[in-house]
């Protein structure tokens, strides 16, 4: 993994993720993309594991609801290709015009 994609991935992340954990992520998968989509979406199960809401009647009420469609979307702009990795081969854009397979991934949401 070199500078630009080590920069890469922490503007996506954040600067407190382990770099040698990036390293064998990046290792393993091959892509900066896919890493930071691997990363993201364990963050996201972990917070969809949580308690979304709490609430103390006239003391505090706390709400992670937005941190999750905050994920959310960060990761469809990662599928979609809108925010270009350094090593996403050339003409992967998405500006070129070219019909690109997608993939969408259906969640069954918890009933309240």
């Amino acid at each position: 993994m070199d500078a630009s994609v080590q920069a890469w991935l922490i503007s996506k992340l954040g600067r407190a993720t382990d770099l040698t954990d990036l390293n064998t992520r990046y290792t393993r998968l091959g892509t900066a993309r896919a890493v930071a989509l691997e990363v993201l979406n364990e963050r996201l199960a972990d917070l969809r594991a949580q308690v979304a809401t709490v609430n103390v009647s006239s003391v505090v009420s706390v709400s992670i609801s937005e941190n999750i469609r905050a994920y959310e979307r960060e990761i469809a702009l990662l599928e979609s290709g809108a925010s270009p990795a350094p090593d996403d081969p050339a003409g992967d854009s998405g500006d070129s015009g070219d019909t690109a397979l997608g993939v969408l991934y259906l969640v069954e949401r918890p009933r309240r």
